[in-house]
């Protein structure tokens, strides 16, 4: 690890969880490697694993089991702590000189020299296998598609310097367990797959389009390109139109999987949450645009919820 000031090393970064064990109770020499990983950020690795709880809920539907396989969902959640920590890592390695112009992200341990390059690729290298590891518990189809992911992970660092709509570069890789939640089932891909892939892509758009809100000041001058830059004045509007595209594909996922009474009903309070999202966001603060970013965790967990549980009640009648 590079040689940092203490303070750097004991700071907690403008977007961490205030308070977090990384920042108060973690060795100090391993500080800068949690927070490389986003340990003390975990909202992330729940946006990547919710896909995956989603379809494997709608995969249950489909196959008529009483809730989705609890080992796949395990083997799911660790993946996706592995993998948010790997690519952290990776975009992190591509955007060091970027993120030393930004206020938000000048902090990190890459920019602020607590961590080197070459430290930091070792790190990345060893959480890669221990994801690949995950992966390979999978049957043969479900681990080429894990695979495939990979091309979109790399590109994605380099899209915020030549599109003004990144976010859908990492709506296609965050959104992927989508697939691989229905692969891991069935060893194929379906209708109910694809639509749900498609819904996560778009809630990814507007959820991260919400989170690029933070920095459009500094993003201009950085000259990084991003959703909310581009949206401008009509942030609300395209947010709310990723929102009801992804109602509206996730309910097509329903329809396709066979989902009863209560999988609608968790659509519904997903649907109820995104809106309530969308209020909020015209004139939002730094600290008001994350705490909604923040909130797509619970959104989605109404969505998984509601697909287990009509599993499990259309199984018990």
């Amino acid at each position: 690890m590079a040689s940092s000031a203490p303070d750097q090393v004991d700071a907690p970064l403008p977007d961490a969880l205030k308070g977090h064990w990384v920042d108060t109770r973690a060795p100090r020499a391993l500080r800068p490697y949690l927070k490389l990983a986003r340990i003390e950020r975990p909202i992330g690795w729940w946006l990547l694993l919710l896909p995956c709880w989603w379809a494997a809920g709608l995969a249950a539907i489909a196959a008529s089991k009483p809730f989705p396989d609890p080992w796949h969902c395990l083997l799911f959640l660790i993946g996706a702590i592995v993998m948010r920590a790997a690519g952290s890592t990776f975009n992190d390695i591509i955007d060091r000189k970027l993120d030393a112009q930004v206020a938000r992200t000048r902090g990190r341990p890459l920019p602020s020299g607590q961590v080197t390059t070459k430290a930091a690729i070792v790190f990345m290298v060893g959480l890669s296998l221990a994801g690949l590891l995950v992966l390979l518990q999978f049957n043969r189809f479900t681990v080429l598609l894990g695979i495939g992911s990979l091309a979109i992970v790399a590109i994605y660092p380099f899209m915020k310097r030549i599109t003004n709509m990144p976010q859908f570069v990492l709506g296609l890789a965050f959104s992927w367990g989508g697939l691989v939640g229905w692969s891991a089932a069935f060893g194929r891909l379906d209708a109910p797959a694809y639509l749900i892939y498609a819904a996560a892509i778009v809630w990814t758009i507007g959820y991260d389009t919400i989170y690029a809100m933070q920095d459009i000041e500094d993003d201009v001058v950085a000259g990084i390109k991003s959703s909310a830059r581009y949206f401008g004045d009509w942030t609300r509007e395209a947010v709310a139109l990723c929102f009801a595209l992804a109602v509206t594909l996730a309910g097509l996922a329903t329809w396709s999987a066979g989902g009863g009474v209560v999988a609608w009903i968790g659509l519904g309070a997903f649907a109820t949450h995104l809106g309530w999202q969308v209020a909020q966001i015209k004139g939002a603060s730094s600290q008001l645009a994350l705490r909604l970013f923040r909130s797509n965790d619970k959104a989605a967990l109404l969505l998984a919820a509601g697909f287990a549980l009509d599993a499990l009640v259309r199984a018990a009648f």
